[in-house]
C-alpha cells in the first residue's frame, strides 16, 4: 500500500514550475521535489495546506492511495 503524489499533475495544470511553487509557500525546492517524487516519508499539514492554497486545490487533488494490487498492476502496464 502507498500513498501517490500527484503534485506534478496539479503544477502542469496550473501552468507553476516547482520553482515558482516553491518561493510562493517559502518552502526549499529539494524538500518540495522529494515530495513530488514520492520518496517523502511525511508531509506537515501546514505544508500541505500552504500548497493547497497556493494551488487552488484539496489534499485529495494531490494526494491517492493505492492498494498493493493496485500498486501491480500499475507496475505491469508499464
Amino acid at each position: 500500500m502507498s500513498i501517490i503524489v500527484k503534485l506534478d499533475d496539479m503544477l502542469y495544470q496550473r501552468r507553476m514550475t516547482l520553482t515558482e511553487l516553491s518561493e510562493k509557500i517559502g518552502i526549499t525546492l529539494a524538500n518540495l521535489s522529494i515530495l513530488k517524487t514520492g520518496k517523502a516519508r511525511a508531509i506537515r499539514f501546514s505544508t500541505l495546506e500552504a500548497i493547497c492554497e497556493a494551488l487552488q486545490c484539496q489534499p485529495g487533488d494531490l494526494l491517492n492511495f493505492a492498494s498493493a494490487s493496485e500498486e501491480n498492476e500499475i507496475a505491469q502496464s508499464l
